[in-house]
């Protein structure tokens, strides 16, 4: 029998390396594949694992300035391709525009427990045009003129998440404005998750007249709002979830509720590289590839004592 022929594991092209990195934590992308072989680390330190940021665990309780080191790395790597990102408690507004400045493909943006407010969002909104679903839950500087700003801007917004927790609202007297903002701008909506924001049957009456499309519509713990039930059987493709809460604080079921969107899928490098050639290549990855072993040391203190963290070898911009 003829021996099989096998490729060897650092010959596989970049993309298909990082379909597979794309399987491992965020730690062991940054700080061992890149020690593994020179064809691992440069697929490690492309674009090719970070068309889809996921760092919403890990942003958890990080320090601030550790958040956002982290947050330009990985965006700076993706090199235009971003098409998801997932971060928790993202504080800086630099940040936020620098998301925003390179949001050209990104189409699914989760931001739970921002520290970023309306005038930010309004000062960047035009340039989230492609975003399909947005997650910004537990936000809670962001009011009704955020979302108007973002419901002119982003016409092809088909999923909002903005769920708060009870004790975050207890100070306001009404969220109505925020609902209508919904409905006045966000016509492409299918699904629409709103938990425990303090809105009542009007509004959320002209949530339903405005987005015909919903077919989600999560209202638990909402107890001002009480549907008409021949009214929303007028809506077939429908499901309304609340305003009863089954489970108290049921957050698993919540995020249950964000798989309704659809995946941001893969996009091979070559097609967001578009006319890019072999030297260009090259030249950009001596700006992104050429880091030594301290660099990744440095980076490898971002998981364990913030507090304590070690500066990398990048000179990032400074927070105000």
């Amino acid at each position: 029998m003829e021996s099989q022929e096998f490729r060897r594991w650092d010959e596989l092209i970049p993309d298909a390396l990082g379909l597979i990195f794309r399987n491992l934590s965020l730690q062991e992308v940054l700080t061992i594949v890149p020690r593994v072989c020179k064809s691992w680390r440069k697929a490690a330190r492309g674009p090719y694992c970070w068309q889809e940021i996921d760092i919403e665990e890990w942003s958890k309780n990080r320090c601030p300035d550790n958040l956002d080191r982290m947050l330009q790395l990985l965006i700076t790597r993706s090199c235009g391709s971003l098409r998801k990102l997932c971060v928790s408690g993202l504080s800086s507004e630099p940040s936020f525009s620098f998301i925003a400045n390179n949001a050209k493909s990104l189409q699914m943006l989760r931001l739970p427990k921002s520290d970023i407010g309306d005038s930010a969002v309004e000062q960047v909104a035009g340039m989230f045009s492609n975003i399909t679903f947005l997650d910004v839950s537990y936000c809670i500087k962001i009011g009704a003129r955020a979302l108007e700003a973002i419901g002119k801007h982003c016409r092809c917004l088909t999923g909002l998440r903005r769920t708060m927790h009870p004790l975050e609202v207890i100070d306001k007297l009404s969220q109505d404005d925020e609902a209508l903002a919904i409905a006045g701008t966000m016509p492409m909506l299918k699904q629409l998750e709103i938990a425990y924001m303090l809105v009542g049957t009007t509004s959320i009456t002209e949530v339903l007249k405005n987005c015909t499309r919903l077919e989600l519509l999560d209202v638990r713990g909402c107890w001002n709002v009480n549907l008409d039930e021949n009214f929303v059987k007028k809506f077939h493709q429908l499901k309304v979830v609340g305003p009863l809460v089954v489970d108290c604080y049921d957050r698993n079921g919540w995020d249950n509720c964000s798989d309704y969107s659809s995946s941001s899928g893969y996009v091979p490098w070559d097609f967001v590289a578009g006319d890019m050639d072999d030297d260009d290549f090259d030249d950009m990855s001596d700006v992104y590839w050429e880091e030594d072993d301290q660099s990744i040391e440095d980076v490898e203190m971002w998981f364990y004592d913030d507090l304590n963290a070690v500066d990398s070898g990048y000179d990032w911009p400074q927070s105000p």
